[in-house]
């Protein structure tokens, strides 16, 4: 099966002399069961949902020229990033059996990002999503065919795994599993079973830490290659997915916050408990954790929270209860946020 679709991704299209230019917003997203762990070429060794973003996106211009020796440049909020290079370059040799044409074009990349850079919000996820819709815009243009967004995806989770799940929204399955239909370890796919009050969910992101991590994660997925508990989290990764899509068919919000947040904290027990272990959380992370729980029990607000690799908190909460968690937020979470600085988002449609 896979290798099937592996065939249909490639294609026979060459570069022409004529140049293109493309720009692309690709959203980040936040995992609500957590994809930690993978195998080469970028295959989850569990299965992950997600929900798509709206507004911390990476927004990519590329400008493809012509060329007999092929180079990239690449300029990150306006100035010359070299130290990307490489790792978009890497990205562009994994995905040439898929893309032949790409042989014949500079690159030429303008991106940014509308959060800090390597702070836990995905930035991978979203700047990959970006470059793999400007790439797929390419091809489409010289075929003259639609955007495959599934190849899109495809070519997005070779440069970043999770960026598979930021092509469209709100809701993106990524691995196979017995209860997606279509579901795959090549592509990420859109959940369209979820009830109405997930298509408008809400996530502050609160800015716990706004510098680069101390580890990366792709130095912590592979410390999950030789870890003593892999294969029970990989197993519980499994089952949380089959008892969330239960919840987001019927719309049970305790049973959520319930799944959602032992997958926040089963992720970074992962990293407490890796050779060598390390702590991406801060105090203040925890600080917020506890309120949040505090604030639930108090009010009764649906409120949740959820954690990617790195100290900054997501909160999650229905759009009705909008203007009390933001209250929330402003009067007491924002104190232990970098500069009391938070991000307002929500579920979004994917990359535009």
């Amino acid at each position: 099966m896979n290798d099937q679709l592996l065939e249909n991704f490639k294609t026979r299209l060459t570069a022409t002399e004529a140049s293109f230019k493309v720009m692309h917003r690709a959203p980040s997203n936040i995992a609500l069961v957590k994809y930690w762990g993978k195998y080469d070429p970028q295959l989850p060794a569990n299965p992950s949902i997600s929900f798509t973003l709206s507004r911390a996106f990476t927004e990519t211009l590329v400008f493809f020229e012509p060329s007999m020796s092929p180079k990239i440049n690449l300029k990150f909020e306006g100035k010359a990033k070299p130290s990307f290079i490489p790792k978009v370059q890497s990205f562009i040799d994994r995905i040439k059996d898929y893309c032949p044409y790409l042989s014949g074009y500079n690159l030429e990349i303008e991106t940014s990002n509308s959060f800090p850079h390597s702070s836990g919000i995905a930035s991978s996820a979203s700047g990959m999503a970006a470059l793999a819709m400007a790439i797929c815009s390419l091809e489409a243009n010289l075929s003259g065919d639609k955007v495959d967004l599934k190849k899109a995806s495809f070519l997005a989770r070779l440069g970043s795994g999770s960026a598979a799940r930021s092509i469209e929204g709100p809701l993106m399955s990524w691995g196979l599993h017995k209860d997606i239909l279509g579901s795959s370890d090549l592509f990420a796919t859109p959940f369209f079973e979820a009830h109405p009050i997930f298509n408008a969910y809400q996530d502050a992101i609160l800015l716990v830490h706004k510098g680069v991590k101390s580890v990366s994660s792709t130095v912590g997925h592979n410390l999950m290659n030789n870890h003593p508990f892999a294969e029970q989290r990989f197993a519980q990764a499994n089952e949380n997915l089959a008892r969330l899509l239960r919840v987001l068919r019927t719309g049970d919000l305790d049973d959520f916050i319930e799944i959602v947040e032992l997958e926040a904290l089963s992720l970074h027990a992962m990293m407490f408990s890796s050779t060598p272990s390390y702590i991406l959380m801060q105090p203040g992370t925890l600080s917020i954790i506890q309120r949040i729980r505090t604030f639930r029990k108090e009010t009764g607000i649906p409120v949740c929270f959820t954690l990617d690799a790195g100290a900054n908190v997501h909160v999650l909460y229905p759009l009705e209860n909008k203007e009390i968690v933001v209250d929330l937020i402003d009067n007491e979470l924002s104190a232990f946020c970098e500069d009391g600085q938070y991000l307002l988002d929500e579920c979004g449609l994917g990359a535009k």
